[in-house]
């Protein structure tokens, strides 16, 4: 099993870079070898997959496990108990695994795990999980963290997600896929973004972000998302569906309480539209919690941050 997560994804596309080692001596070295600049420092133990390239200034601590065809150009840092998938680019200055910014870590065995194809830009931080908090950090695939992104501890990424420049995600939230945050935007602990939600740049995340919506300065919900929903291939039913939604539970004139408006559907009913039974759903949930924050329901009673 482990072989095949090191084993890199066959592709019919050449490889886009080649590094000088592998031309000094292209008959010494295994096609599929690691490419692993002298001057990087890479602990013995780690474990790195084939066609992995690690550039100049990089450092791999002992308990990595880099899949195949993963990029670090330099001066790039994975650390910590921390697993890579296949075909994810550090930038330089990223400091990936680096422990929680929490004073209850000891150093207990946490972990942060990351899926394939992710792009992780300059100076990027991720840091590993806590025990308090499920004991894992995860990302999933096909992300995009732009420069000087910050993944808090036990964070869970979906897939498919764009971070702009200076997003700052606390510890123990929870962000759903294709979901796109704009520059400087920062999240509060134990809030939820849901699936295909727009942030604003410099928005104030206090409360969980309903799915499907456009969401701007502190929690103010501003429109459906249509035209992410467009690009995502939505049908057209399915949008006037949400956002027929949206104008009675968000936008309505005669601005019933959110509970009113809640209460007027039948969840159980045949013909409620899947995307809007997923709205409603999330909004009902997130009332349970404390502060418009479902996950706060289920933090241990004794956890302070």
């Amino acid at each position: 099993m482990l072989a095949r997560f090191l084993k890199r994804p066959p592709s019919d596309q050449p490889s886009e870079s080649v590094s000088i080692d592998t031309l000094l001596e292209p008959k010494l070295r295994p096609a599929n070898a690691p490419r692993i600049s002298p001057l990087a420092v890479v602990d013995p133990k780690a474990i790195i997959g084939e066609d992995c390239e690690i550039g100049p200034f990089c450092m791999v601590g002992p308990d990595v496990t880099l899949g195949g065809g993963c990029r670090l150009i330099s001066h790039a840092v994975i650390t910590g108990w921390t697993t890579v998938g296949c075909d994810n680019t550090f930038h330089p200055y990223c400091v990936i695994g680096g422990p929680p910014q929490d004073k209850k870590f000891r150093g207990e065995r946490t972990q942060l795990i990351i899926g394939d194809r992710n792009e992780f830009r300059e100076s990027v931080t991720v840091n590993l999980g806590t025990l308090l908090g499920g004991g894992i950090t995860r990302i999933g695939d096909d992300n995009l963290l732009m420069v000087n992104c910050h993944v808090g501890h036990d964070c869970q990424i979906g897939s498919r997600c764009i971070l702009s420049n200076n997003v700052m995600l606390a510890g123990h939230m929870k962000v759903g896929n294709n979901v796109v945050m704009s520059g400087g935007a920062a999240a509060h602990h134990y809030t939820t973004i849901g699936d295909y939600a727009f942030i604003a740049g410099l928005a104030r995340i206090n409360k969980d972000v309903p799915p499907f919506v456009k969401c701007s300065d502190q929690d103010k919900i501003r429109a459906i998302n249509s035209e992410g929903l467009r690009r995502a291939g939505f049908a057209e039913a399915d949008i006037e569906a949400i956002e027929e939604a949206g104008r009675k539970v968000f936008f309505s004139r005669e601005k019933p309480t959110m509970a009113a408006a809640l209460a007027g559907y039948d969840l159980e009913a045949e013909d409620t539209h899947p995307q809007v039974k997923l709205l409603i759903e999330f909004l009902r949930r997130r009332y349970h919690g404390k502060h418009g924050r479902y996950l706060e329901s289920l933090r241990p009673p004794k956890n302070k941050c």
